[in-house]
């Protein structure tokens, strides 16, 4: 199963629009982690599983989703009600009570990805705004098989960033 996860594009609507075009093809699910600044009805919400951000103030969007694939179960949040700014300590209880082994989440306007205890926890970083020492505007693919999960990072440019390459063990 392959997985897209965006996040914080904050208003910018043609980049998500951008993202669905390029990659429609290639990946089975897609995800956006908050802060779209977008109605909850827009028509791109149709197909990618949404959340509500901090900044994200129309009553329409959930506070997290549960998302279960055929191949993994995913939680995904914004992060700011979990606190993420502060490590991944809550989030990661979060997700253990959804029994998920991927969990989802931006806030922090940084790339992050790591496996714990059998759960990936992926930021994709910012589309728009990126923060801290990684200055590129991204989004994740992760490609989930039985035994793995594969992460490439792309920036705006949908060109694969070599140095941001991961691959876990499940």
């Amino acid at each position: 199963m392959k997985y897209l996860v965006v996040s914080d594009n904050h208003g910018d609507r043609e980049i998500l629009v951008d993202i669905l075009n390029h990659r429609r093809n290639e990946v089975d699910y897609f995800f956006h982690c908050g802060d779209s600044e977008l109605p909850s009805n827009d028509e791109l919400f149709q197909t990618y599983n949404v959340v509500t951000g901090n900044c994200d103030f129309d009553p329409g969007f959930k506070s997290y989703l549960v998302v279960k694939t055929p191949q993994d179960i995913i939680y995904m949040t914004h992060g700011h009600l979990s606190n993420v700014r502060f490590g991944l300590t809550q989030v990661s209880l979060e997700a253990k009570e959804k029994q998920a082994d991927i969990c989802l989440f931006g806030h922090t306007h940084q790339i992050g990805c790591e496996a714990v205890k059998g759960c990936l926890y992926l930021n994709p970083g910012s589309i728009s705004q990126p923060r801290g020492p990684i200055q590129i505007q991204s989004y994740a693919i992760i490609e989930s098989t039985t035994d793995s999960w594969e992460i490439q990072y792309y920036d705006r440019t949908h060109i694969a960033v070599s140095e941001l390459n991961f691959r876990f063990k499940k």
